[in-house]
Protein backbone atom coordinates (compact mmCIF):
# COMPACT_ATOMS: atom_id res chain seq x y z
CA UNK A 1 0.00 0.00 0.00
CA UNK A 2 2.88 2.49 0.72
CA UNK A 3 3.81 1.75 -2.71
CA UNK A 4 1.03 2.24 -4.37
CA UNK A 5 0.51 5.76 -2.43
CA UNK A 6 3.49 6.87 -3.42
CA UNK A 7 2.77 10.11 -5.84
CA UNK A 8 4.71 8.79 -8.47
CA UNK A 9 3.18 5.57 -8.62
CA UNK A 10 -0.21 7.45 -8.67
CA UNK A 11 0.48 9.26 -11.34
CA UNK A 12 1.25 6.04 -13.71
CA UNK A 13 -1.61 4.62 -12.56
CA UNK A 14 -3.71 8.34 -13.48
CA UNK A 15 -1.40 7.82 -16.67
CA UNK A 16 -3.13 4.48 -17.53
CA UNK A 17 -6.36 5.72 -16.52
CA UNK A 18 -6.22 8.53 -18.79
CA UNK A 19 -4.88 6.30 -21.91
CA UNK A 20 -7.94 4.08 -21.51
CA UNK A 21 -10.37 6.21 -21.23
CA UNK A 22 -9.06 7.90 -24.61
CA UNK A 23 -8.07 11.40 -23.05
CA UNK A 24 -6.35 13.74 -25.49
CA UNK A 25 -3.75 14.34 -22.69
CA UNK A 26 -0.71 13.67 -23.54
CA UNK A 27 3.34 15.14 -23.11
CA UNK A 28 4.88 16.51 -26.27
CA UNK A 29 7.29 13.83 -27.58
CA UNK A 30 10.44 16.41 -27.15
CA UNK A 31 9.37 17.16 -23.29
CA UNK A 32 9.36 13.23 -22.96
CA UNK A 33 12.72 12.73 -23.69
CA UNK A 34 14.00 15.67 -21.98
CA UNK A 35 12.58 13.74 -19.09
CA UNK A 36 13.98 10.54 -19.51
CA UNK A 37 17.88 11.81 -20.12
CA UNK A 38 17.38 14.24 -17.16
CA UNK A 39 16.21 10.50 -15.04
CA UNK A 40 19.11 9.05 -16.77
CA UNK A 41 21.86 11.98 -16.04
CA UNK A 42 20.53 12.09 -12.11
CA UNK A 43 20.74 8.38 -11.78
CA UNK A 44 23.90 8.81 -13.10
CA UNK A 45 25.35 11.21 -10.97
CA UNK A 46 23.78 9.88 -7.95
CA UNK A 47 25.77 6.71 -8.36
CA UNK A 48 29.30 8.26 -9.28
CA UNK A 49 29.22 10.42 -6.04
CA UNK A 50 28.09 6.98 -3.90
CA UNK A 51 30.82 5.15 -5.53
CA UNK A 52 33.36 8.43 -4.84
CA UNK A 53 32.96 7.57 -1.25
CA UNK A 54 32.96 3.67 -1.23
CA UNK A 55 35.53 3.02 -3.55
CA UNK A 56 35.76 -0.18 -6.09
CA UNK A 57 35.76 -3.23 -4.02
CA UNK A 58 36.02 -6.37 -4.65
CA UNK A 59 31.68 -6.82 -3.57
CA UNK A 60 31.27 -3.85 -6.29
CA UNK A 61 33.03 -6.71 -8.81
CA UNK A 62 30.72 -9.52 -7.78
CA UNK A 63 27.61 -7.62 -7.89
CA UNK A 64 28.89 -5.96 -11.73
CA UNK A 65 29.77 -9.85 -12.33
CA UNK A 66 26.51 -11.46 -11.38
CA UNK A 67 24.96 -8.90 -13.74
CA UNK A 68 26.83 -9.43 -16.73
CA UNK A 69 26.14 -13.27 -16.06
CA UNK A 70 22.53 -12.83 -15.87
CA UNK A 71 22.39 -10.46 -18.55
CA UNK A 72 23.13 -13.17 -20.77
CA UNK A 73 22.02 -16.14 -19.09
CA UNK A 74 18.25 -14.78 -19.61
CA UNK A 75 17.90 -14.22 -23.22
CA UNK A 76 19.29 -17.60 -24.06
CA UNK A 77 17.15 -19.36 -21.65
CA UNK A 78 14.41 -17.30 -23.10
CA UNK A 79 15.22 -17.93 -26.54
CA UNK A 80 15.37 -21.82 -26.11
CA UNK A 81 12.28 -21.58 -24.74
CA UNK A 82 10.20 -19.65 -26.62
CA UNK A 83 11.55 -21.07 -29.94
CA UNK A 84 9.80 -24.08 -30.17
CA UNK A 85 6.78 -22.28 -29.85
CA UNK A 86 6.79 -19.46 -31.93
CA UNK A 87 9.06 -18.39 -34.63
CA UNK A 88 13.01 -18.34 -34.08
CA UNK A 89 12.71 -14.68 -34.97
CA UNK A 90 10.35 -14.00 -33.12
CA UNK A 91 11.45 -15.78 -30.16
CA UNK A 92 14.96 -13.80 -30.44
CA UNK A 93 13.29 -10.41 -30.71
CA UNK A 94 11.31 -11.15 -27.59
CA UNK A 95 14.32 -13.05 -25.48
CA UNK A 96 16.26 -9.99 -26.29
CA UNK A 97 13.53 -7.74 -25.04
CA UNK A 98 13.21 -9.71 -21.85
CA UNK A 99 16.70 -9.99 -21.45
CA UNK A 100 17.46 -6.60 -21.57
CA UNK A 101 16.40 -3.84 -18.92
CA UNK A 102 14.33 -0.92 -18.29
CA UNK A 103 15.58 1.99 -16.88
CA UNK A 104 12.28 3.58 -15.68
CA UNK A 105 11.59 0.54 -13.33
CA UNK A 106 15.54 0.67 -12.14
CA UNK A 107 14.82 4.45 -11.18
CA UNK A 108 11.61 3.97 -9.72
CA UNK A 109 13.08 1.25 -7.44
CA UNK A 110 15.72 3.80 -6.47
CA UNK A 111 13.24 6.20 -5.22
CA UNK A 112 11.40 3.29 -3.53
CA UNK A 113 14.64 2.24 -1.49
CA UNK A 114 15.55 5.51 -0.45
CA UNK A 115 12.09 6.19 0.97
CA UNK A 116 12.24 2.90 3.11
CA UNK A 117 15.81 3.66 4.57
CA UNK A 118 17.21 0.68 2.12
CA UNK A 119 20.62 1.05 0.98
CA UNK A 120 22.26 0.59 -2.54
CA UNK A 121 25.65 0.49 -4.10
CA UNK A 122 26.08 3.75 -6.62
CA UNK A 123 27.72 0.82 -8.88
CA UNK A 124 24.27 -0.18 -9.49
CA UNK A 125 23.31 2.58 -11.83
CA UNK A 126 27.11 0.83 -13.92
CA UNK A 127 25.20 -2.67 -13.63
CA UNK A 128 22.26 -1.32 -15.55
CA UNK A 129 24.12 -0.19 -18.27
CA UNK A 130 26.05 -3.09 -18.27
CA UNK A 131 23.45 -5.33 -18.73
CA UNK A 132 21.41 -3.19 -21.65
CA UNK A 133 23.58 -4.57 -24.45
CA UNK A 134 24.57 -8.13 -24.32
CA UNK A 135 20.51 -9.50 -25.05
CA UNK A 136 20.92 -7.14 -28.16
CA UNK A 137 23.96 -8.86 -29.09
CA UNK A 138 22.69 -12.27 -28.63
CA UNK A 139 19.74 -11.68 -30.20
CA UNK A 140 21.13 -10.06 -33.44
CA UNK A 141 23.41 -13.56 -33.71
CA UNK A 142 20.75 -15.80 -33.15
CA UNK A 143 19.09 -13.91 -35.89
CA UNK A 144 21.98 -13.92 -38.20
CA UNK A 145 22.24 -17.82 -37.75
CA UNK A 146 18.13 -18.32 -38.36
CA UNK A 147 18.92 -16.31 -41.69
CA UNK A 148 22.06 -18.37 -42.34
CA UNK A 149 19.58 -21.35 -42.26
CA UNK A 150 16.55 -19.98 -44.25
CA UNK A 151 18.79 -19.74 -47.86
CA UNK A 152 15.56 -17.92 -49.51
CA UNK A 153 15.82 -15.14 -46.96
CA UNK A 154 16.22 -11.35 -48.49
CA UNK A 155 17.27 -9.80 -45.68
CA UNK A 156 21.23 -9.25 -44.98
CA UNK A 157 22.87 -10.30 -41.79
CA UNK A 158 23.44 -7.22 -39.49
CA UNK A 159 27.24 -6.42 -38.18
CA UNK A 160 28.07 -6.95 -35.39
CA UNK A 161 30.11 -4.41 -35.01
CA UNK A 162 27.88 -2.18 -35.86
CA UNK A 163 25.21 -3.33 -33.45
CA UNK A 164 28.71 -2.74 -30.41
CA UNK A 165 28.86 0.55 -31.87
CA UNK A 166 24.87 1.60 -31.74
CA UNK A 167 24.69 -0.49 -28.23
CA UNK A 168 27.79 1.17 -26.55
CA UNK A 169 27.07 4.67 -28.00
CA UNK A 170 23.40 5.05 -27.52
CA UNK A 171 22.45 8.47 -26.06
CA UNK A 172 20.68 7.71 -23.45
CA UNK A 173 23.81 5.10 -22.34
CA UNK A 174 26.42 7.29 -22.47
CA UNK A 175 24.57 9.75 -21.34
CA UNK A 176 24.25 7.48 -17.80
CA UNK A 177 28.19 6.56 -17.62
CA UNK A 178 29.17 9.63 -18.69
CA UNK A 179 27.04 11.37 -15.33
CA UNK A 180 28.58 8.54 -13.45
CA UNK A 181 32.07 9.19 -14.29
CA UNK A 182 31.11 13.01 -13.38
CA UNK A 183 30.07 12.22 -10.10
CA UNK A 184 32.79 9.83 -9.48
CA UNK A 185 35.33 12.42 -10.40
CA UNK A 186 33.56 15.46 -8.92
CA UNK A 187 32.63 13.47 -4.98
CA UNK A 188 31.09 15.61 -2.52
CA UNK A 189 32.42 19.06 -4.02
CA UNK A 190 29.75 17.81 -6.97
CA UNK A 191 27.50 16.68 -4.83
CA UNK A 192 26.75 19.67 -3.11
CA UNK A 193 26.77 21.66 -6.38
CA UNK A 194 24.52 19.48 -7.86
CA UNK A 195 21.71 18.39 -5.59
CA UNK A 196 19.67 21.05 -6.22
CA UNK A 197 19.14 19.70 -9.48
CA UNK A 198 19.90 15.79 -9.17
CA UNK A 199 18.49 15.44 -6.19
CA UNK A 200 15.91 18.15 -5.13
CA UNK A 201 13.88 18.10 -8.63
CA UNK A 202 14.27 13.85 -9.06
CA UNK A 203 11.02 13.19 -7.16
CA UNK A 204 8.39 15.89 -9.39
CA UNK A 205 10.00 14.86 -12.50
CA UNK A 206 10.05 11.43 -11.73
CA UNK A 207 6.09 11.75 -11.46
CA UNK A 208 5.86 13.63 -14.61
CA UNK A 209 7.84 10.99 -16.45
CA UNK A 210 5.59 8.32 -15.15
CA UNK A 211 2.56 9.66 -16.13
CA UNK A 212 3.81 9.81 -19.50
CA UNK A 213 4.81 6.51 -19.30
CA UNK A 214 1.28 5.63 -18.11
CA UNK A 215 -0.70 7.14 -21.33
CA UNK A 216 2.06 5.19 -23.37
CA UNK A 217 1.02 1.95 -21.52
CA UNK A 218 -2.27 2.08 -21.77
CA UNK A 219 -1.96 2.28 -26.14
CA UNK A 220 0.48 -0.55 -25.90
CA UNK A 221 -2.30 -2.87 -24.48
CA UNK A 222 -4.69 -2.69 -28.12
CA UNK A 223 -1.30 -4.13 -29.74
CA UNK A 224 -1.49 -6.99 -28.21
CA UNK A 225 -4.47 -7.92 -29.76
CA UNK A 226 -4.69 -11.19 -31.92
CA UNK A 227 -0.84 -12.00 -30.16
CA UNK A 228 -0.24 -15.89 -29.70
CA UNK A 229 -1.33 -17.03 -26.08
CA UNK A 230 2.41 -17.80 -25.88
CA UNK A 231 3.33 -14.67 -25.52
CA UNK A 232 0.74 -13.55 -23.26
CA UNK A 233 1.87 -15.83 -20.67
CA UNK A 234 5.26 -15.43 -21.21
CA UNK A 235 4.99 -11.77 -20.04
CA UNK A 236 3.42 -12.22 -17.25
CA UNK A 237 5.38 -15.12 -15.89
CA UNK A 238 8.65 -14.13 -17.48
CA UNK A 239 9.35 -11.81 -14.99
CA UNK A 240 9.14 -13.29 -11.93
CA UNK A 241 11.21 -16.30 -12.47
CA UNK A 242 13.66 -13.62 -13.67
CA UNK A 243 13.41 -12.13 -10.34
CA UNK A 244 13.71 -15.69 -9.22
CA UNK A 245 16.93 -16.76 -10.96
CA UNK A 246 18.42 -13.49 -9.76
CA UNK A 247 17.63 -13.81 -6.09
CA UNK A 248 19.06 -16.94 -6.14
CA UNK A 249 22.22 -16.53 -7.29
CA UNK A 250 22.45 -12.80 -5.03
CA UNK A 251 21.77 -15.20 -2.30
CA UNK A 252 24.70 -17.70 -2.96
CA UNK A 253 27.13 -15.17 -3.44
CA UNK A 254 25.46 -13.25 -0.57
CA UNK A 255 25.07 -9.58 -2.24
CA UNK A 256 23.63 -7.22 0.08
CA UNK A 257 19.49 -6.59 0.18
CA UNK A 258 19.37 -2.93 -2.00
CA UNK A 259 21.60 -4.29 -4.63
CA UNK A 260 19.50 -7.82 -4.48
CA UNK A 261 16.29 -6.20 -5.02
CA UNK A 262 17.60 -3.60 -7.72
CA UNK A 263 19.47 -6.92 -9.24
CA UNK A 264 15.92 -9.01 -9.45
CA UNK A 265 13.84 -5.91 -10.48
CA UNK A 266 16.70 -5.59 -13.35
CA UNK A 267 15.80 -9.15 -14.39
CA UNK A 268 12.40 -8.40 -14.20
CA UNK A 269 11.75 -5.92 -16.34
CA UNK A 270 11.59 -5.67 -20.30
CA UNK A 271 13.61 -3.06 -22.39
CA UNK A 272 11.46 -1.46 -24.46
CA UNK A 273 13.71 1.94 -25.51
CA UNK A 274 17.00 -0.05 -26.24
CA UNK A 275 15.89 -3.08 -27.71
CA UNK A 276 13.02 -1.95 -30.18
CA UNK A 277 15.19 0.85 -31.08
CA UNK A 278 18.13 -1.48 -32.55
CA UNK A 279 15.81 -4.34 -33.80
CA UNK A 280 13.78 -2.25 -35.63
CA UNK A 281 16.55 -2.33 -37.97
CA UNK A 282 18.42 -5.11 -37.69
CA UNK A 283 15.34 -7.66 -37.62
CA UNK A 284 12.60 -6.28 -39.36
CA UNK A 285 11.49 -9.36 -40.10
CA UNK A 286 9.40 -9.02 -36.50
CA UNK A 287 6.73 -6.83 -36.08
CA UNK A 288 7.92 -4.50 -33.45
CA UNK A 289 4.31 -4.59 -32.15
CA UNK A 290 4.60 -8.27 -30.50
CA UNK A 291 7.61 -7.41 -28.58
CA UNK A 292 6.35 -3.53 -27.40
CA UNK A 293 3.25 -4.73 -26.35
CA UNK A 294 4.52 -7.71 -24.04
CA UNK A 295 6.94 -5.17 -22.80
CA UNK A 296 5.41 -1.70 -22.52
CA UNK A 297 1.36 -3.29 -22.47
CA UNK A 298 1.85 -6.20 -19.91
CA UNK A 299 5.22 -5.88 -18.06
CA UNK A 300 6.10 -2.75 -17.48
CA UNK A 301 3.03 -1.36 -15.29
CA UNK A 302 3.00 -4.73 -13.72
CA UNK A 303 6.36 -4.46 -12.75
CA UNK A 304 5.67 -0.27 -11.52
CA UNK A 305 2.43 -1.23 -9.69
CA UNK A 306 3.21 -4.92 -8.01
CA UNK A 307 6.03 -6.15 -9.05
CA UNK A 308 8.89 -3.53 -7.00
CA UNK A 309 6.86 -3.97 -3.50
CA UNK A 310 6.54 -7.81 -4.20
CA UNK A 311 10.41 -8.51 -5.11
CA UNK A 312 11.27 -6.42 -2.34
CA UNK A 313 9.57 -7.86 0.22
CA UNK A 314 10.83 -11.72 -1.52
CA UNK A 315 13.98 -10.41 -1.37
CA UNK A 316 13.93 -9.20 2.31
CA UNK A 317 12.55 -12.59 3.55
CA UNK A 318 15.44 -14.39 2.16
CA UNK A 319 17.84 -11.70 3.44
Amino acid sequence: MTNLLDPSILFFIFGIFAGLVKSNLEIPQPISRFLSLYLLMALGLKGGFALNKSGFTPEIALSLGLAITLAILIPLLGYNLLKHKLDKLDAAAIAATYGSISAVTFITTTQVLDQNGISYGGHMAAAMALMESPAIIIAILLANHIRQKNLDSKTSNTSLGKVLHESFTDGGQLLLLGSLVVGLISGDAGHKVMAPFSIDLFKGLLAFFLLDMGLVAAKSISELKGKPPITLAYAFIAPPVHALIALSLCHLFHVPLGDTILLMILEASASYIAVPAVLRHAMPEVNPALYMGMSLGITFPLNIILGIPIYSAIANYFA
